[in-house]
């Protein structure tokens, strides 16, 4: 909508009513984390974990049920026709700064494993100035995966580092099976968003369900693969530096492919309803960007988690 005066054209801008959601996403959000931080503290000292499993998953419903609601009133806005062109283009603009924000969380954690494995671990092991080999454990070998651990009163050294090709046959080339699996969900959902620009529903709905389908199938094969680590290598959060990374990286790789797949079936079920239109479809843009994201820090940590 919009209005004359004086020659002079205004736009009609849409302002949201107050609303209480986000201060009750932020409390479950951070139920959840402190929850979770307790559940692997709790794991690592071999304690009971069951009120911090209680409130994880406590946090994690309330989160759920906020955005549930929460998505459905912007999507109901939507369809009335509220949102103006200029607040429209500030959903675009979150969206990219959220983008930005995963960006720099997964970059915090990609900077520490470089510098552990770069810096730390040769010091350690007598090279440079910072060398100090000879205060600590004479016989320590520099060599990333950091597999024989002179300390395994404190941590538990796995039997054998987790490669791209897995572990023998139980692990028969599961990360390279979900790189591939990940890298084809991406252009499974190009096409869906293809169909989409081009009205076709069919097409739209027939490669979007094809893409969750992928993103189950992935995080599926990620739990096998910790399943696998835990009993056949001994690959734990305990197994000092190299466990702590591993884990860190590709288990909040896996949250947010989880995520991913939620938001992907969301779009799924509003496509099967009839929601989006070529030219106003940005829910679905947005969770495509997000997909594509999670993409591409999957091939970043199969190459420096997994390959090198």
């Amino acid at each position: 909508m919009a209005t004359e005066n004086s020659n002079i054209t205004y736009e009609t801008y849409y302002v949201p009513e107050q609303s209480k959601f986000p201060i009750w996403a932020s409390i479950g959000l951070g139920l959840f984390i402190y929850g979770l931080a307790n559940v692997l503290n709790d794991i690592k000292a071999d304690n009971s974990t069951g009120v911090s499993i209680v409130m994880a998953i406590l946090g994690f419903a309330v989160f759920g049920v906020i955005l549930f609601n929460w998505f459905g009133t912007s999507i109901r806005e939507n369809h009335q026709g509220l949102p103006s062109a200029q607040l429209k283009r500030s959903y675009v603009l979150g969206m990219y700064w959220f983008i930005f924000s995963e960006v720099m969380f997964f970059a915090a954690f990609f900077g520490a494993l470089f510098y552990v494995r770069q810096w730390t671990v040769p010091w350690l092991g007598g090279e440079g100035d910072k060398g100090i080999t000879n205060m600590l454990w004479p016989e320590f070998e520099a060599v990333w995966p950091v597999i024989a651990n002179p300390n395994e009163a404190v941590f538990e050294p796995p039997h054998e580092s987790m490669a791209w090709r897995g572990w023998g046959e139980a692990l028969g080339y599961l990360p390279l099976w979900n790189t591939i699996i990940l890298l084809s969900s991406s252009v499974t959902v190009h096409f869906a968003h293809v169909g989409l620009k081009n009205n076709k529903r069919k097409q739209l709905i027939s490669w979007l369900s094809f893409t969750v389908l992928l993103g189950i199938v992935f995080i599926f094969l990620q739990a096998e693969e910790y399943i696998e680590a835990y009993h056949e290598l001994g690959l734990t959060l305990n197994s000092g530096i190299y466990g702590s990374t591993f884990f860190l990286l590709t288990g909040f790789h896996g949250f947010h492919v989880t995520l991913g797949a939620f938001m992907l079936s969301i779009m799924l079920a509003r496509s099967i309803k009839g929601h989006f239109k070529p030219e106003d479809h940005f829910g679905f843009e947005a969770a495509s960007w997000y997909w594509h994201f999670v993409d591409v820090v999957w091939v970043c940590l199969f190459f420096f988690v997994y390959l090198f």
